[in-house]
């Protein structure tokens, strides 16, 4: 198929102004992440020409004729869109190939809802293929977030920013909901829009997880460890704590089986943790390496706990860990727009950060999460904490400090501290 925008109603990406520059840097580019985070939709915007691995009329075609002469399937107007390739691995040395013969940059995308097992014959398409990562859309491209305090300009030390959001705690209840997912976004009906997260969860526990290795998984268990990891959520991921928490709620699974289905779950990018962040401190206190427990969306874990706004509401602690957990994802989104990572900060003495925001050249800020207003003045205390351990010839002084809010207003406190409502904050 030939490049005709599919589309009317596509809602731009930030991850689009990333994949346009590796096309002009890279002879192809491999866009991962979770199924119905809007790959497809990016790789249509971009290509000329498309190739669906998984059209039902041609997919046994097409997987025959990449396991006899892949290379006719990457004829057509480039960029071409290779979508869900791992369907047939084949296609992954012969892009490597195509690209080395033609000496061109922008010639492929690859979309892949799975992280296929690697074989022996694979090469690693390190310089001819760039990889980027996309999750589901943040507040601010499903446009509710009105993004007048920019990551970008906190680390660029701007002044003078402030900024009112119009996402009220009900909003933020329904966001967390209804997830970051493309087709809810679109949805105008509220009632529809919940329900795809759901959907989601169904298609991972009785299909998807068993497909980076072909092992058929149990989808009660599953949907049993989901919750069980749900419970868990915004805390550390120890396997010790996900088994205790299965066998209190009487879900016997076994360690074994416990690890079997993260590791799938992870290899369909519905996990993906928070790694602890390496600091050179002051003091000799030693840091903790154990990652926190998150899923790419937080609508994920409110799915597997059958929560709704509603409940939200009515439970602030629930509420509280799943609004932690969605402001995680916003912020890996806007730090991988402009080349940083996200971390969360723990030490042996039970003092945390709940996200360090760290970019490529070494600059550094930190944000605590505080949903109300009640807790602002502890946070940026904590925050001010951290800046005073972290040895500073080491690591540089923190660009910016900020609590994270799911309050109204955005605006600089006197000790320099910024709060800046999550339905304010873009890339």
């Amino acid at each position: 198929m030939q490049g005709e925008k599919m589309n009317p109603n596509y809602l731009k990406r930030i991850s689009d102004e990333k994949l346009a520059l590796l096309l002009r840097a890279k002879g192809a580019v491999l866009i991962e992440g979770p199924k119905w985070c809007g790959k497809t939709s990016s790789g249509e915007e971009m290509a000329k020409s498309v190739l669906y691995m998984q059209d039902p009329d041609n997919s046994k075609t097409n997987i025959l004729t990449a396991q006899t002469k892949p290379s006719l399937l990457l004829d057509g107007e480039t960029p071409r869109l290779l979508d869900e390739w791992q369907v047939a691995p084949e296609l992954w040395n012969a892009v490597r190939f195509a690209v080395d013969k033609r000496q061109t940059h922008g010639q492929f995308i690859l979309t892949g809802s799975v992280s296929p097992t690697r074989t022996d014959d694979m090469h690693t398409g390190t310089g001819r293929i760039a990889r980027m990562k996309m999750r589901t859309m943040s507040l601010y491209e499903s446009q509710e977030s009105n993004g007048k305090i920019s990551l970008e300009d906190l680390f660029d030390g701007k002044i003078g920013m402030d900024g009112k959001s119009d996402m009220t705690i009900e909003r933020l209840a329904f966001a967390i909901n209804r997830g970051g997912w493309p087709e809810a976004a679109l949805e105008h009906s509220e009632k529809i829009a919940l329900t795809i997260a759901a959907d989601y969860l169904e298609a991972v526990a009785n299909e998807d997880i068993s497909k980076p290795d072909g092992i058929e998984k149990n989808p009660d268990r599953v949907k049993a460890l989901m919750r069980s990891l749900s419970r868990n959520i915004s805390n550390e991921a120890r396997a010790t704590t996900v088994l205790n928490d299965l066998l209190a709620n009487d879900e016997a699974l076994s360690q074994a089986t416990i690890n079997l289905y993260i590791t799938a779950l992870k290899k369909i990018y519905v996990i993906e943790d928070l790694p602890a962040w390496s600091a050179k401190l002051r003091s000799k206190i030693a840091i903790r390496t154990t990652a926190k427990r998150h899923f790419v969306d937080p609508s994920i874990a409110a799915a597997s706990l059958r929560a709704t706004p509603k409940r939200l509401l009515a439970d602030f602690n629930t509420f509280g860990f799943l609004f932690e957990s969605l402001c995680i994802r916003d912020l890996r989104i806007y730090a991988d727009s402009i080349d940083g990572n996200v971390y969360h900060y723990r030490d042996k003495s039970g003092f945390e950060i709940d996200a360090i925001i760290q970019l490529a050249d070494g600059r550094w800020g930190a944000a605590e999460v505080k949903m109300g207003s009640a807790e602002i003045e502890s946070a940026a205390d904590n925050l001010l904490k951290l800046k005073k351990i972290v040895d500073a010839e080491k690591m540089n002084e923190p660009s910016f400090l900020m609590v994270l809010t799911g309050t109204k207003y955005a605006f600089q406190l006197k000790n320099g501290v910024w709060v800046v409502p999550l339905g304010c904050l873009k890339n």
